[in-house]
């Protein structure tokens, strides 16, 4: 399948590691010129060769800005004017229990998980509307529907996240403007990879133990009982950033390994 996406330029936020590096390899994959995003021009340029290494003929390049900022954001669109799919994946968590979240702990993850799309969205929506194409997509998570007790903070973002792309959307009737929100589960990134090793070092176990018993505790409810690949999460993201994804909009995917009880 063709997905159209050959020329179109790509912004995938936060894609240094993870899902955001999958996502961006991905699209390189099917032709779009990507753009890459983190924090530090080190950790950016070791991504963009990352890419390159793997499609040698990949168009990709790298933008180093700190989003969770307005600063952040608006250094970064100074120097990317344009984007046809905009992915707004960079994104923070920490467990904590709710007594000990402060104020500040709030702040900052409203504006790393929610501000820094809006911000981009806000930048980027008028030339995809002019242009009667676009792709604006909000990577979530199954913790917006079912809250973590042990990081209600990062729950709520999530929540708004799928709520602010569902109001986007209605903006845009008509359009060949699309926007949605993807629901993922839990999956082996980087930041969920150090914090599998931390909690089986406490433990005592090894990693493939304290997957598992991850399953059996925090998420029962998982169909598939294993971490995702970012690979496999950034196989919908790629779809839903495709030509082909063009009746898809307004809508909240889940790629969550099932572990949402739900059947809508």
């Amino acid at each position: 399948m063709d997905l159209g996406l050959k020329g179109k330029i790509a912004l995938v936020t936060g894609s240094t590691a993870g899902i955001g590096l999958a996502t961006a390899q991905g699209l390189a994959n099917e032709g779009a010129s990507v753009v890459v995003n983190g924090r530090t021009q080190e950790r950016v340029d070791q991504a963009v060769a990352k890419i390159k290494e793997v499609s040698p003929g990949a168009d990709v390049t790298g933008i180093a800005a700190d989003l969770s900022t307005a600063e952040g954001v608006s250094a970064l669109v100074e120097k990317l004017p344009r984007v046809d799919v905009l992915v707004n994946n960079m994104g923070i968590f920490e467990p904590k229990a709710f007594e000990e979240i402060t104020d500040d702990d709030w702040l900052n993850i409203f504006q790393a998980n929610v501000m820094s799309g809006v911000r981009l969205t806000r930048h980027y929506l008028p030339g995809l509307r002019e242009r009667n194409w676009g792709r604006v997509l909000f990577v979530s998570s199954e913790s917006a529907v079912q809250i973590p007790a042990e990081m209600i903070h990062y729950g709520v973002t999530k929540t708004a996240q799928v709520a602010v792309a569902r109001g986007i959307a209605e903006t845009l009737v008509g359009t060949g403007v699309t926007v949605n929100s993807v629901l993922v589960g839990p999956t082996n990134s980087e930041g969920v990879g150090t914090f599998v090793s931390q909690m089986a070092k406490k433990e005592g176990v090894d990693e493939a133990t304290m997957e598992k018993q991850f399953f059996e505790t925090a998420r029962p409810s998982s169909l598939i009982k294993r971490f995702e690949t970012t690979e496999e999460v950034a196989n919908m993201i790629v779809y839903l950033s495709s030509e082909q994804a063009s009746a898809t909009t307004g809508s909240a995917i889940r790629v969550d390994g099932g572990v949402t009880r739900a059947i809508l």
